[in-house]
């Protein structure tokens, strides 16, 4: 995935050191296999915290319906996955 995904319309009051952030997560976990996703979900929350880098649920819907867009099959079931494990933390 390209990071022409940022700059949608809707993401336009989103903090762009934020998205930024994130663009770096995606290129990091686009190799990973299932059993490594949590693993990896954690450390980034742990870097997130470092940073001091914190999305609203508004900001993560707006992002997550513009990756969608953007997002290969593959893409696609990733996020899906990590939509379903955000989603049963809760």
């Amino acid at each position: 995935m390209q990071n022409d995904w940022m700059m949608e319309e809707t993401l336009r009051d989103i903090d762009p050191y934020k998205l930024e952030f994130l663009q770096a997560l995606l290129f990091e976990s686009k190799n990973l296999k299932k059993e490594q996703m949590l693993p990896f979900l954690m450390a980034v929350a742990k870097r997130g915290q470092e940073r001091n880098v914190a999305f609203t649920d508004e900001e993560i819907n707006k992002i997550v319906a513009v990756l969608k867009k953007h997002a290969s099959p593959d893409e696609l079931s990733k996020i899906e996955k990590v939509m379903a494990l955000r989603s049963s933390k809760r």
